[in-house]
């Protein structure tokens, strides 16, 4: 069986499963990745970016290289690199785990849970939750939703159709080191650099993917399409600017503003501000549909763009 064809069944197959059972309580595989990641920093800890650069290279190189031996060793077993494959897209991707969490929150907000809401808010996102009213806390939750579609699904599957396994696991563990070091606080502000910027160049292709899958997805393209162009470009991460903005401009919402992370208050543009309105609760559900189908159609995308490099290439 072509490697090509064992993407495409095998990256189906993974995210069916995510769909159907969404990621594991216990045992999971990135939250190992973690805590092993964890320790490389308590040994490598220097204020300093070359230690940051080498906790990267020892963390997400060892990922990756270890998916590598392991997609070598099944080479010629089409039904075990199936297999493999399937399992690698089933432990990277958390769609429905996503989607779970932003629904526990929307249905806390719309019980008038406001301090239920708070307590689950740090399951999805980093934003100090004691800070914000119920509307705040919906507009966080839209804006998760949409910036980890990028990150939990699409861009997975992207660089899964570039390099097979190795591409799976080395997305998500570039992905998982940059929500763990690639903060500006003052512990990583030089340490998780190394992780921030190849999160930026990794994220890069996923991310354009999914601004332009909400576009077609959102049932209001020209909206989706004008807030993205008018306004991806002032956001401070070159990635979550063009997913937020096309989410915002789908939904018809804004997003945006001022926020607090870790103490500090940041002040961010407004997403679609001109031609959108404040988040609702029900906005929520929405926004999760929508993560859903564009993660639909990125498998069918990354499928179909594998196998067409395949053909060429047979």
């Amino acid at each position: 069986m072509r490697a090509d064809r064992i993407f495409a069944y095998g990256a189906a197959a993974g995210l069916i499963g995510d769909l159907l059972l969404g990621d594991p309580r216990r045992g999971h595989p990135v939250a190992a990745f973690g805590r092993a990641a964890a320790a490389v920093e308590s040994r490598l800890w220097r204020d300093h970016r070359g230690r940051g650069a080498l906790h990267t290279l020892v963390c997400a190189g060892g990922a990756t290289g270890a998916a590598a031996l392991a997609a070598r060793a099944v080479r010629n077993r089409p039904a075990a690199a199936v297999a493999l494959t399937a399992a690698a897209t089933w432990s990277v991707v958390g769609g429905t785990s996503l989607g779970r969490e932003a629904r526990a929150i929307g249905g806390a907000l719309a019980a008038g849970d406001v301090e239920l809401a708070r307590e689950r808010l740090p399951h999805l996102c980093g934003r100090d939750p004691q800070s914000l009213d119920a509307q705040q806390i919906a507009r966080a939750v839209v804006e998760s939703v949409a910036e980890n579609t990028s990150d939990a699904v699409v861009g997975a599957l992207v660089w899964g159709a570039l390099a097979g396994v190795p591409g799976l696991v080395g997305f998500r563990a570039v992905n998982t080191l940059d929500a763990m070091v690639g903060h500006r606080s003052p512990r990583h502000r030089r340490y998780g650099w190394a992780s921030a910027r190849l999160d930026d160049v990794a994220g890069w292709p996923g991310a354009r993917l999914t601004a332009v899958l909400a576009v077609a997805a959102g049932g209001r393209p020209r909206a989706a399409l004008r807030a993205w162009r008018a306004d991806a470009g002032r956001h401070p991460s070159p990635n979550a600017g063009p997913v937020e903005a096309s989410f915002a401009g789908a939904l018809g919402v804004r997003l945006g503003g001022t926020l607090a992370y870790g103490g500090r208050v940041e002040h961010r543009p407004v997403l679609n501000g001109d031609a959108g309105r404040d988040v609702r609760v029900t906005d929520i559900e929405r926004a999760v549909r929508l993560s859903r189908r564009v993660s639909v159609l990125a498998l069918a995308v990354c499928a179909a763009g594998r196998l067409a490099r395949g053909r060429r290439a047979g």
